[in-house]
């Protein structure tokens, strides 16, 4: 019955969600699509055949570029992306050393990219916030980055999660600024309070919804 009622609730959905697992680090990229409306989220195409795939996907106008967070693997394609789209690209800037870094973040992991150039869009932390036909709630989110925001579509009953949290996982806290208490706290305060039957879309790995999480999580339990 259950499983009945997500079913029932997904095909309601007005939101197209298509995924693209890229880059050396297989980061999801996902592609948000509302009428003939596009938003781009974390693209991390690190390949130009996997840029092209995306590309070949549009069948609008693509509206926006938004980051969960500025860890490389989810902004390695931003670069080539802006060369073929001159639209905005929001992000959060609770803080901004990842962003202000990325060269340094390339580097490290042997990877030859340049820093970034511009400062983008902020995105409000706790607030709802609209891109064209879009609408989604920003929660700010960190514990695996200090910049970290989970995207939530209330009406389509949907969560990009970046790397807050996973399929029975959480994202790694051993970087810069990351904290294990504050990810957990993250999580069940902001993630767990969610509707049970909301649908996850992670930064890495398949999907999953909060009540499998709350249940079957073996790092935050609810």
């Amino acid at each position: 019955m259950y499983l009945n009622r997500c079913i029932l609730f997904l095909f309601k959905s007005v939101m197209e969600i298509q995924k693209f697992e890229v880059g050396p680090f297989l980061e999801n990229t996902y592609l948000l699509t509302k009428g003939s409306e596009h938003l781009l989220v974390d693209p991390g195409f690190s390949r130009e055949p996997e840029f092209q795939e995306f590309k070949n996907s549009l069948t609008g106008e693509l509206k926006a570029i938004v980051l969960t967070h500025a860890h490389v693997d989810h902004v390695l394609g931003l670069k080539r992306t802006l060369r073929d789209f001159d639209v905005p690209v929001y992000y959060c800037k609770e803080d901004r050393f990842l962003w202000e870094n990325f060269g340094s973040q390339s580097q490290m992991f042997g990877i030859n990219q340049g820093g970034l150039d511009f400062i983008p869009e902020n995105l409000p932390t706790d607030e709802v916030f609209e891109i064209g036909s879009f609408t989604f709630k920003c929660l700010y989110t960190p514990g695996h980055s200090p910049d970290h925001l989970s995207l939530y579509f209330e009406d389509d009953g949907v969560l990009l999660a970046g790397d807050a949290l996973f399929k029975e996982s959480i994202g790694r806290t051993d970087l810069y600024k990351g904290s294990l208490e504050v990810l957990e706290k993250s999580i069940r305060e902001k993630l767990y309070t969610l509707p049970a039957e909301t649908v996850v879309y992670p930064g890495h790995g398949p999907e999953t919804n909060i009540a499998h999480e709350k249940k079957n999580n073996p790092f935050v339990q609810a």
